[in-house]
């Protein structure tokens, strides 16, 4: 009996792979098109003289309420210089990236076929880490200044939690993550379960948007910290069922378990050993024991409420 379950799970096994295998050569069909324009290069190379040709190219960067002056200051700034010069030595060649946002929009279109690329413009903000990506109807601004490297000097001062995700790889996924938000609104009720199945839905476009990232990309946990989660994810659940925190509408419970933090915050001598941000792993595992459960698409995921999916899931916790 036990030999004919292995064989059973195996053969479940190779077809599930066998389907995304078919599936990940559908989607490298899909035709997109989009540009990059690596605008911080060029107002790296400008001069002042150059100033009203760049002001014409992109008018939308440039808000008319400031004088040229300012620009032209911004040119000869040394702070300024140092960063364009940074961020030339890592981003002299943006192929790879260029591939990686190919590839996720590729997978966007797949499974939300109405979806248009926007146009990719690379920028410096001076380190401006509250906005490493931002999206409008018909641009995507990427502050490359942003993605140097944990460890670069810019960011001293900066606590670890917030640069540990400066780095390359973590382009795609601050760029999926707000194609996510885009699809999914804010949700109205305020428990503990909504929040955690909003961010849950996010993590889950990401599985399916970006197949080949290891999953602690995907929420910005280092290796280790993602390995506690699982280790630690039926103590987890317990403690939140325990204190019937599920359907609390604490708002303190946001900062404790979903944002972004040095730590979760249990109120125990564990906090410092658990990663942040452990509600939104709990509801990404959710989300996850939902789908594995029912066949539906990911527009019907992002329109079922919280509370259905928590009790259609049968969501249960590794021990």
């Amino acid at each position: 009996m036990f030999k004919k379950l292995l064989l059973l799970t195996g053969m479940i096994a190779m077809w599930s792979c066998q389907e995304q295998s078919g599936i990940s050569k559908e989607i490298e069909k899909f035709p997109v098109d989009f540009k990059v324009e690596r605008f911080d290069d060029k107002f790296a190379r400008i001069t002042p003289e150059e100033l009203p040709q760049l002001k014409a190219e992109y008018p939308f960067l440039f808000p008319e309420r400031f004088p040229d002056s300012v620009w032209i200051d911004k040119i000869n700034d040394t702070i300024q210089q140092e960063i364009n010069m940074e961020v030339s030595k890592i981003y002299s060649d943006f192929t790879s990236e260029e591939e990686q946002l190919h590839s996720l929009f590729q997978h966007i279109k797949y499974y939300f076929p109405p979806f248009e690329a926007p146009t990719v413009v690379t920028i410096t903000s001076e380190v401006d880490y509250k906005n490493k990506v931002l999206l409008t109807p018909d641009y995507l601004f990427i502050a490359l200044d942003t993605y140097l490297g944990k460890d670069h000097q810019f960011y001293m001062g900066i606590q670890e939690y917030l640069k540990k995700n400066f780095e390359k790889n973590q382009i795609v996924q601050d760029v999926a993550t707000e194609f996510a938000k885009e699809k999914l609104p804010q949700p109205k009720s305020k428990t503990f379960l909504a929040n955690m199945i909003y961010y849950g839905k996010i993590l889950y476009l990401k599985d399916r948007w970006l197949p080949k990232t290891p999953d602690h990309q995907k929420i910005g946990y280092t290796s280790e910290e993602l390995e506690w989660a699982k280790n630690n994810e039926a103590q987890i659940w317990r403690y939140f069922v325990e204190r019937q925190l599920i359907f609390d509408s604490d708002t303190q419970l946001y900062s404790r378990f979903l944002y972004p933090a040095p730590f979760s915050k249990f109120y125990l001598e564990l906090d410092n050993e658990a990663p942040a941000m452990l509600g939104q792993y709990i509801g990404w595992e959710i989300v996850r024991a939902y789908m594995d459960e029912y066949e539906v698409s990911l527009p019907e995921m992002l329109d079922t409420d919280a509370e259905t999916i928590f009790n259609k899931a049968k969501y249960k916790p590794k021990k």
